[in-house]
């Protein structure tokens, strides 16, 4: 493909990147991914990939459930290396006050028609016996879903390129602007639309942008199949997931179809070394064992740490820049890339291909920042 004849480069080949490139190209776009190191890597290989449901805003639902949707499509071509499986969220609650809000979400769900269902003490330890005594019951979310991301994202880039998309792998993008992008080694590409879907680092090539490094860890087990069945979340997850605190953890514990078990979740500003934290993650070992007792004797295989893309109103930018009439941006998900990829891309095409998207694009729009983003462009 020449360089004069792209309606598109996106940068970024992260999950919400490679999902934008196939998206568009799908559509007729003839489009460029740029990644510099490998495709799926940062973010993507370091998240659990739950596909989820979340509704602390109505903007957030819409765009979790229109983008678990898509992947309920999407799950049929994935081959079994994806690992995706439907085994569904237990939200959990602790005591009284976790329950009334169990019971306010299932309120929501059902008004939305979301299924799910209220678990009761014993209905729950039943379903996960390995969970401690004492918890005052869950609700069940039965269409979330886990996937093992890195390999749906190359997965992505790959459909792309079978679309007749170029992936330009390996190189650095040291401008982007104006139509136009300069690579490390000093190629230019041109195209009437550039995509910043870089994830944390898209500030690093947009400047200015509301999005800010929040870095989390994950624990890897050796293979324990059944000692877990579904996606487990302590319901004061919500709370610890949208503070504003430098560092914060909650329960989080995933099973995938290998027999592995993933373990989360921390949240940290202010630490942008990729090393692990050894007492993050003793609290976050700690806070497992104070749901899941007998899971501290499991072996642990490896520890991951990544960088989330946060927003102060912990929603995407998709959408035009305010400053650059030919830039694009696909970035600040948070804990949500995973999720909302597949939205995040069909939105993206349908306004880059003048089509009226399925769901309103407003709420995401990076126009919503544009007198923050300026002022902070400027200085």
């Amino acid at each position: 493909m020449s360089i004069a004849s792209l309606d598109v480069i996106i940068a970024g080949g992260g999950i919400v990147g490679a999902a934008c490139a196939a998206s568009c190209s799908q559509a007729g776009l003839r489009v460029a991914l740029v990644e510099r190191n490998a495709l799926g890597g940062g973010a993507t290989a370091a998240g659990m990939g739950h596909i989820v449901v979340m509704s602390d805003s109505e903007a957030q639902f819409a765009l979790t459930r229109y983008s678990q949707l898509l992947w309920r499509k999407l799950a049929g071509e994935l081959s079994t290396f994806a690992e995706y499986e439907a085994a569904g969220t237990l939200w959990l609650a602790a005591d009284a006050e976790e329950m009334a809000e169990a019971e306010r979400k299932h309120a929501y769900h059902a008004a939305h028609e979301v299924p799910s269902n209220l678990l009761t003490a014993s209905e729950l330890a039943d379903e996960e016996p390995n969970l401690r005594q004492g918890l005052a019951g869950a609700l069940m979310v039965p269409e979330d879903a886990v996937v093992n991301p890195p390999v749906v994202a190359m997965h992505l880039a790959r459909k792309a390129e079978g679309n007749g998309a170029t992936l330009i792998l390996g190189k650095s993008i040291a401008e982007m602007a104006v139509g136009e992008v300069l690579l490390d080694d000093g190629t230019r590409l041109r195209a009437p639309r550039l995509v910043n879907a870089t994830g944390a680092w898209s500030p690093e090539i947009t400047g200015g942008l509301p999005v800010r490094k929040r870095k989390g860890h994950v624990v890897i087990t050796d293979r324990y199949p059944g000692f877990v069945h579904h996606q487990l979340v302590e319901l004061g997850y919500l709370k610890s997931a949208h503070s504003h605190e430098t560092t914060s953890i909650a329960f989080n514990v995933q099973p995938r179809k290998t027999g592995h078990i993933l373990i989360g979740a921390s949240r940290q500003y202010g630490d942008e070394s990729t090393g692990v934290d050894q007492s993050i993650l003793a609290s976050m070992l700690e806070r497992a064992a104070a749901y899941m007792p007998a899971i501290s004797s499991l072996n642990t295989i490896r520890v991951t740490t990544g960088f989330r893309a946060a927003t102060p109103d912990k929603l995407p930018l998709i959408g035009p820049s305010t400053t650059d009439a030919s830039l694009w941006l696909a970035t600040g998900h948070e804990g949500l890339g995973i999720t909302t990829s597949l939205g995040t891309a069909a939105l993206l095409t349908a306004m880059l291909t003048d089509q009226e998207p399925e769901i309103p694009v407003e709420p995401y729009l990076p126009a919503r920042y544009a007198q923050s983003h300026i002022s902070a462009h400027s200085a």
